[in-house]
């Protein structure tokens, strides 16, 4: 789940959005008992913070540390998903960091050159995300973002990233960086959608790094997740055929594979086919998805065709709202965790196919912003003779977060913040199932007393038994969910953070507050009940109205 966005986000609005026969409502009741594990008391009322950013102020340089600030001044990035959730927030503290800093590319699917402004404009310019730039550059922001930033026309998914010879021969004169952030990340995703970003995507970027006169660096953002494994630790090792990665996978039969069910399969039945093709080769490979089988055959790629290039990779577990910068709570579509949490607080079906104990690796997304530009300023000199991994975690620490109590949390915030003024019933605490039976069964009941209730005003009625349609449809929603989670809900793992660790000690003082990655420091409860909920809610209510 790692990663910048694992589940379909607009499905899910949609979907919570079309059950409105009733009004469903967060609603609330307070958690009388405190959680299993001590923490620090936030409020004694717990209740949403104002969007409260950092101070525009521009970074100073220290004398000491890795020298991050000493090393942005004047360099030139080069930017894939630049518009998504992660790459806007490292674009945002970029710019902040160091309005000395050269330019930043970006790659951008457009039809032109217009409409890739517009993208521009429309995605990131003009997004709140950088209200603390807007302060600190006032009138002149807009010329000082274009100055900055600029839309390189291409995608990832083409051969040579789909950008014109011209443009690529200017521009690769004067990249120092490489940062890929670009993927595809729902997890039951099209096979080969999922393979011309996930797999051949670094491919591609990698063969016009080598066309990049001064590059220093090849930074590719991967998940924590991309080995596969469920249980024991997961080390900051990179992924090579033959090595960690059978050497029977052939990644082009994969391709093949995907490309005659391309051509064999038409309308919706391609899309389904094409899905539950992914779902079985990862399966057959010992991957749970398409989306972490498909990074797991980018990372080997890198690893093989790299050549004398330096190159690091970047693992993030799941990226959540921002902790501190450039303001607490900020975030970009319903992803993650959201959609279980939604599945109680909007619809008010209080079941999860998982295990209360189970790990659930959150790291907010500022944090792992902080640690890309850290680890950029630490190897760019060239001292990366083999690929380094980082892994950008959190159970690694002593109390790592389980998802019993985030669903604890979510419980607390949303029965004391109510997304409403107005309630209509108290919500239930989530009941965890270690079955689908189970789990299909309990949601069915809970779906039948709704109905129940809705038609004949009160939830005893014993009449209706069975589902109606759309019933049935949001049973299959939330059955289709579990599905889709369950390799998640159930997961043991640990990750190791020897590599990041040992980073974080080499940052100064001030390097350490001004590009803070220490998922240790976080108090989980005062995150989750005054930071991310109240965020989730804002991004509900900006998609509700857009």
């Amino acid at each position: 789940m790692a990663t910048t966005n694992l589940i379909a986000t607009s499905n899910a609005v949609r979907f919570f959005s079309s059950f409105s026969g009733k009004p469903n409502y967060f609603l609330s009741r307070r958690l009388s008992q405190t959680t299993h594990r001590c923490r620090v008391q936030t409020s004694c009322c717990y209740r949403e913070m104002p969007l409260k950013a950092v101070k525009p102020v521009v970074m100073p340089e220290t004398s000491d540390g890795i020298g991050i600030v000493r090393f942005l001044r004047g360099k030139s990035y080069f930017v894939t998903g630049a518009t998504g959730f992660l790459g806007k927030v490292l674009i945002e503290k970029l710019l902040r960091a160091s309005p000395e800093i050269g330019k930043i590319f970006i790659l951008l699917k457009s039809k032109d050159g217009e409409s890739a402004n517009k993208r521009l404009y429309d995605e990131i310019i003009s997004s709140d995300l950088f209200k603390l730039l807007k302060q600190m550059h006032g009138s002149s922001y807009e010329a000082f973002m274009k100055n900055k930033l600029i839309p390189v026309i291409g995608d990832i998914g083409e051969e040579n990233l789909g950008i014109d010879s011209e443009t690529a021969d200017k521009i690769s004169d004067e990249i120092d960086v490489i940062i890929n952030s670009a993927g595809r990340t729902t997890f039951d995703d099209r096979y080969d959608a999922a393979l011309s970003v996930n797999a051949l995507g670094p491919d591609r970027l990698l063969s016009f790094a080598k066309e990049c006169k001064k590059l220093k660096l090849f930074l590719h953002v991967s998940t924590a997740f991309v080995t596969g494994k469920r249980e024991g630790t997961v080390l900051e090792t990179p992924l090579c055929i033959g090595k960690n990665i059978t050497s029977e996978l052939k990644i082009e039969n994969e391709v093949k594979l995907a490309s005659e069910a391309a051509r064999k399969f038409h309308g919706s039945e391609k899309s389904k086919k094409l899905k539950e093709l992914g779902y079985e080769r990862a399966q057959s490979y010992g991957w749970e998805k398409a989306y972490t089988f498909t990074k797991a055959m980018g990372e080997s790629i890198i690893y093989s065709k790299r050549g004398d290039m330096p190159v690091v990779i970047i693992r993030p577990s799941c990226i959540e709202s921002s902790y501190k910068e450039p303001f607490p709570g900020w975030l970009q579509g319903i992803r993650m965790t959201a959609p279980l949490i939604l599945g109680n607080g909007k619809d008010q079906i209080p079941d999860l196919l998982g295990d209360y104990q189970s790990s659930c690796d959150v790291i907010p997304v500022d944090m792992v912003a902080n640690a890309i530009i850290s680890v950029m300023a630490k190897h760019s000199c060239g001292n990366v003779p083999e690929v380094k991994v980082y892994n950008i975690t959190s159970t690694s620490h002593a109390h790592p977060l389980r998802m019993g109590e985030i669903m604890d949390f979510s419980y607390q915030h949303l029965c004391d913040s109510p997304l409403t003024e107005t309630t209509t019933k108290v919500l239930e605490r989530m009941k965890f199932h270690s079955s689908l039976e189970e789990f299909t069964s309990s949601v069915s009941k809970a779906i039948r007393k709704q109905e129940r209730a809705m038609k004949n005003g009160e939830e005893e009625a014993e009449s209706h038994t069975t589902l109606s349609m759309k019933g049935k449809k949001k049973l299959k929603y939330f059955v289709s969910l579990a599905k889709t989670y369950q390799p998640y809900m159930f997961f043991q793992a640990r990750f190791d953070e020897t590599n990041t660790r040992s980073l974080r000690h080499e940052l100064s003082m001030e390097e350490r507050q001004m590009f803070d990655f220490d998922g240790s420091c976080i108090d989980w409860e005062h995150y989750f009940i005054n930071i991310h909920l109240p965020g989730l809610k804002r991004e509900l209510f900006r998609q509700r109205s857009s």
